[in-house]
């Protein structure tokens, strides 16, 4: 009996691998997905008069859009302070206050 070689088996395996890989390829894609360049902004063809003719919904997101961002500068411009230090300061002072002591800070060594 006639053993086979690594050196004959290799064509087979290798022409194997081609034949699963050729496959996989011709049947994982629908075709190219690249859409060359056409020069116009998002590929709209400029009208005969040059003006371009908004739909109807554009006008209703640049109001929601930029109108929501001021309104949210709004916002966080006058929100109150709501953190713990600006509390402790505050609590702080009442208390020393209360004492009859200063709350300012005066270095003894200077």
């Amino acid at each position: 009996m006639i053993r086979p070689t690594f050196a004959s088996t290799l064509p087979r395996s290798l022409a194997r691998q081609s034949q699963v890989q050729t496959v996989a390829r011709r049947y994982a894609s629908h075709g190219p997905s690249y859409n060359p360049p056409s020069g116009y902004l998002f590929a709209e063809r400029p009208t005969k008069g040059g003006k371009r003719v908004k739909e109807s919904w554009e006008n209703i997101y640049y109001i929601g859009m930029f109108g929501g961002m001021a309104l949210a500068a709004v916002i966080l411009t006058y929100k109150p302070d709501t953190s713990i230090q600006s509390w402790a300061l505050k609590e702080a002072k009442a208390r020393l206050d209360a004492r009859g002591e200063e709350y300012e800070y005066k270095p003894k060594s200077a």
